[in-house]
């Protein structure tokens, strides 16, 4: 439908599955536009999908999180979609090969978050190799007072860092710790002539040659369990982990073995494998740090990416350019 036949009309639907964590946070207004409205499936009292088939030939866009997955069956339900959003940089909750067959494009949150992820991989890094976490708890303990100072930390500069990903985060992580003084390489799809770093086909040989992991990949076929038992060892057992991508690019199973094992020196994790349930075994190591997946979690960046949200849905149905397309490399 052209722009100016919309302009009669009512402003185009927009499906949510699920409500994003932003109407938590923000309320319901968090992605304002006069040019958009959303259709909040969570709100019908109709099965999810009676309630899609009612409205399958209205919704031309989805709306999705991370906890809302697009699935072929749900694009299958509803035949006018030409376009999923998504609020996240990672895709794995989208089914693109559906989408590509389908001819729906699909737009991201883009670099958005960039930013606040590099800084909470070195945030973690630090919190590891310094024991802060581990000290405020020996402190808040009352340990100081009777079992005096708490052991030595690890230092950072002159750190050997492997880089899993140089995408968008992984070259804003790398910038940071060269400012530490920490020496980079990094594994990627493919060698990027344009930065200076050593590149690893394998990410074997990329830990091998590494005192630290730092995870910034996203999750696909391909890299699901690529962080495996024989990475980890490789790493060894002076070496410490970062995953600030997603859970299952490692093998939890064999991540907490390694750990329990002393057969690497700790980890620095913002992801799992099965979200929001942790295993029970890293709760009482001081050598592994622990966030709920809140890497993005700044009210700044919130507001940034709720405003490009809602530029993409606007010039979607204005016939204008997507600012984030996701395309294929």
């Amino acid at each position: 439908m052209e722009a100016h036949d919309r302009e009669s009309q009512e402003p185009p639907q927009v499906l949510l599955l699920k409500p994003p964590p932003d109407f938590k946070l923000f309320g319901e207004e968090a992605f304002p536009s006069e040019k958009v409205q959303f259709l909040k499936a969570w709100k019908s009292t109709l099965p999810l999908d009676e309630f899609l088939k009612t409205h399958a030939q209205s919704v031309e866009a989805i709306l999705s999180s991370g906890g809302a997955p697009v699935t072929a069956e749900i694009l299958r339900l509803m035949p006018a979609v030409r376009l999923v959003m998504t609020t996240s940089a990672g895709l794995n909750h989208i089914d693109i090969a559906e989408c590509r067959r389908r001819g729906i494009s699909i737009a991201n949150a883009g670099t958005v978050f960039s930013e606040d992820v590099a800084d909470l991989a070195v945030g973690l890094l630090i919190d590891v190799l310094r024991n802060v976490s581990a000290a405020d708890r020996y402190v808040r303990q009352g340990l100081w007072t009777t079992k005096g100072d708490y052991p030595l930390g690890s230092k950072l500069g002159g750190k050997q860092v492997g880089i899993v990903g140089l995408g968008s985060i992984g070259l804003l992580v790398a910038e940071r710790l060269v400012a530490f003084g920490c020496h980079i390489s990094y594994n990627s799809r493919s060698q990027k002539p344009s930065v200076p770093y050593p590149f690893y086909s394998n990410v074997r040989e990329l830990a091998a040659n590494s005192d630290v992991l730092i995870i910034c990949c996203g999750l696909t076929e391909e890299t699901h369990h690529m962080i495996n038992k024989d990475v980890l060892s490789a790493l060894g057992k002076e070496g410490v982990i970062v995953n600030i991508g997603r859970g299952p690019i490692i093998d939890e199973q064999e991540l907490v073995q390694c750990l329990v094992q002393g057969e690497i020196k700790g980890a620095g994790l913002d992801v799992f494998e099965n979200e929001p349930d942790v295993p029970k075994e890293l709760f009482a190591m001081n050598n592994v740090v622990l966030s709920p997946h809140s890497a993005v979690f700044t009210w700044e960046t919130f507001k940034d990416r709720q405003k490009l949200v809602v530029a993409n849905l606007e010039a979607f149905f204005s016939n204008k350019p997507l600012l984030t397309p996701v395309v294929d490399e």
